[in-house]
């Protein structure tokens, strides 16, 4: 069994990224920036804009991808990620995930990419585009490379995302039994103890006692070291650590249609949506079924309204909504004006700050170069191991 010295890094390591479809809308700031937020006070965290994945489905007219990436990045900034904290970049930027994946593609089997459950359930999604590609069908293991190019302790996902992370981890593994890294030893280790394992490694190897070899890989000196009963620890310090989930709170967000909501669905709110286009929107949402006039009690637990008022209203105001729809005391559009309070309330201070960043775009390349830097120094650094590993250095 290998083992893996702690970190010098003061902090673990995050590593989370989105596909730059435009702005954001409320699902994703609840299901995902909302927790990178509080993420970034706790860990080293990596947040990156996946320009490369909008290429897989997007190919075909990619003259948005650009300007999707600027205004995903004012969301971020909008919303509370700080570059002082965390780094942000643009996977474009940084074409060490590209290498990576090319690397990563002449050992990974086909039918473990064939089996990822997105495959095929985008393909039925989207059949408007012809996704019959490679990047399409590549695109969990140019994700796999996003993530172990800087050997993140943690990716944070929700609960219906972690399959996408094993994925990784059996890329990661898979590397680590084809390539090992480096065999270590404990500082308590004796040098006739080393002796013994070159001789023991020698003999498992089927050297002949005259040879001169005296390079053997990690895992026949690691080998070696265990069935030599009597020595202080050793290990093989694995190149591509095998990341962890961090499952992250994702409430229950639904669209105007009752959907989960989605731009492809059309049934979404902007963080960035004016407060007049807000408010008639949400008159708009399906509410439960059973309200067919003013005077039919309703049941919040069915009504995607009411689901929203969980996320965003107060507990009076849950509290109030709930009465109000259970004995007809309140009319639909009076329980969406108290939603729409609570939401506009909610993302004013992030619509602000939104504001005052597009007035200063510079900031917003500024913040993208100095991440990329940064995660450029940091790919590299992994990128080099790999490199090495499978002989190309």
């Amino acid at each position: 069994m290998s083992t893996n010295p702690p970190r010098s890094a003061p902090r673990p390591r995050v590593l989370s990224g989105m596909r730059p479809t435009g702005r954001l809308h409320l699902g994703n700031y609840m299901g995902a920036l909302y927790n990178w937020v509080r993420l970034q006070h706790e860990y080293e965290c990596y947040f990156f804009i996946a320009d490369l994945h909008a290429l897989t489905t997007d190919y075909a007219d990619p003259s948005r991808v650009q300007d999707n990436c600027f205004q995903i990045t004012l969301d971020f900034l909008s919303a509370g990620l700080d570059p002082g904290r965390c780094v942000i970049f643009k996977q474009s930027n940084v074409m060490q995930h590209a290498q990576l994946n090319l690397l990563f593609g002449m050992f990974t089997p086909l039918g473990w990419l064939e089996r990822v459950p997105s495959y095929k359930d985008q393909q039925e999604q989207l059949r408007e585009k012809d996704l019959a590609t490679y990047g399409f069908l590549g695109y969990p293991l140019l994700q796999s490379a996003d993530i172990l190019l800087y050997k993140p302790d943690f990716v944070p996902v929700g609960a219906d995302q972690v399959a996408h992370v094993e994925l990784t981890r059996e890329v990661a593994r898979r590397f680590n039994q084809l390539y090992p890294g480096k065999f270590f030893t404990s500082p308590e280790a004796a040098p006739w103890e080393m002796a013994a394992i070159l001789e023991k490694a020698r003999k498992l190897a089927g050297e002949p006692k005259a040879s001169t070899r005296t390079q053997f890989n990690a895992h026949q000196l690691y080998a070696a070291a265990q069935q030599t009963k009597k020595l202080s620890p050793f290990g093989v310090r694995e190149i591509l650590p095998e990341p962890q989930v961090l499952l992250t709170p994702s409430p229950k967000l639904p669209g105007l249609d009752g959907r989960k909501m989605s731009k492809s669905y059309g049934n979404f709110i902007m963080l960035s949506e004016p407060e007049a286009d807000l408010r008639e929107k949400l008159k708009t949402m399906v509410t439960d079924p059973a309200r067919v006039r003013r005077t039919d009690p309703g049941n919040p637990d069915v009504c995607p309204v009411f689901d929203l008022h969980k996320v965003f209203s107060s507990e009076e105001t849950q509290l109030k909504a709930a009465e109000g729809c259970r004995t007809a005391g309140i009319g639909c559009i009076e329980c969406k004006g108290w939603l729409a309070d609570a939401v506009v309330e909610r993302i004013a201070p992030v619509q602000a700050r939104r504001r005052d960043l597009e007035q200063r775009p510079q900031v917003i390349n500024d913040v993208l170069a100095n991440g990329s830097a940064r995660a450029i120094k940091r790919a590299q650094q992994t990128l080099d191991e790999v490199q090495h590993a499978m002989g190309l250095s």
